[in-house]
């Protein structure tokens, strides 16, 4: 299993650190600097949540190519501050030059991950990535956590990952060319993140060591299973809904970042050898391998020197 590489430049926290997430509530923008090395088309991805933000950007990306895309998520209704359904975002899919199929579904039921399972399967024939993309944030202290708060993040960041990771597996070893990603960080055990906000950390560290496990357990099967992060603040419609919050994303990158780390993920675009499963992937460190130098387009005006770095890094 290999470890994860420092982000690159260093950053300074501007007093922001608390407040990123790896949500997917961010609007689309323009595509940066990345030159993908493989395609894609024809693959099938099955992915939680995605209705907008680093999700849909994601699903964006390998709709470019031809993908199908698979999108369970909660938002069958618009949402009075967010933007997006997940019938609007298959919409942009198709319209993105991929096969959409919308399922309104929650990632805590298992009714509702069985049956988007195996309409994925029904539909297209098989699942070739899966992507856990759904995750709950709260960043509160242990004295000030709601436990509906506690639980909502474990059921949805832990249980959901491990839940839709394991009944997509068979589809997966069916596959020949299964992967796994999920957003979550490096498990660093630097006691300075479970200090700063335990229930969130014990929460996304869950769906690491569901990434750390499955890709030991799976090592024979031919699934790849890896973790992706973002080395700083990505834009997002709940930051900018927050105080302060459009001045706070121009010291952030749009999702695109992670939308290309991913594509070079999973469709096998990174130069260079190293372990192909169980690792902790961070966008830049991803990107670099692809052989972009340089991340200034993906930011939204700070210099990169001044952006505003992810938690856990």
């Amino acid at each position: 299993m290999s470890s994860f590489q420092q982000c690159y430049p260093p950053v300074t926290y501007l007093g922001y650190s608390v407040l990123m997430t790896s949500s997917n509530d961010a609007s689309a923008r323009a595509a940066g600097p990345y030159r993908a090395q493989g395609s894609l088309k024809g693959r099938t991805i099955l992915m939680s949540g995605g209705s907008r933000g680093i999700g849909l950007a994601i699903a964006l990306r390998a709709a470019r190519d031809g993908a199908n895309i698979v999108l369970m998520a909660k938002t069958g209704e618009p949402h009075p501050k967010l933007e997006g359904t997940v019938h609007t975002a298959a919409a942009q899919l198709e319209a993105a030059g991929g096969q959409a199929l919308a399922l309104v579904g929650d990632v805590r039921n298992d009714g509702d991950v069985a049956a988007a399972v195996a309409a994925a399967v029904e539909r297209f024939g098989g699942i070739d990535a899966v992507v856990n993309n759904a995750s709950a944030i709260d960043l509160s202290g242990t004295d000030d956590v709601d436990m509906k708060r506690y639980d909502l993040m474990q059921d949805i960041n832990v249980r959901g990952t491990f839940l839709l990771s394991k009944l997509a597996l068979p589809a997966l070893r069916e596959s020949g060319r299964g992967h796994i990603l999920t957003l979550s960080p490096p498990l660093n055990l630097d006691p300075k993140w479970a200090g700063m906000h335990l229930a969130y950390t014990m929460a996304k560290y869950g769906m690491s060591l569901t990434t750390l496990g499955l890709a030991e357990e799976l090592k024979d099967d031919g699934v790849l299973v890896n973790s992706l992060w973002p080395c700083t603040l990505i834009d997002t419609a709940a930051i900018r809904n927050m105080p302060g919050g459009d001045r706070m994303v121009q010291a952030a990158r749009g999702p695109e970042i992670m939308a290309d780390a991913a594509h070079a993920i999973l469709s096998g675009g990174m130069a260079g050898g190293g372990a192909l499963s169980g690792n902790f992937y961070t966008d830049e460190q991803v990107l670099r391998a692809a052989g972009v130098t340089d991340f200034s387009p993906y930011s939204l005006g700070a210099p990169e020197d001044q952006l505003v770095p992810d938690i856990f890094l």
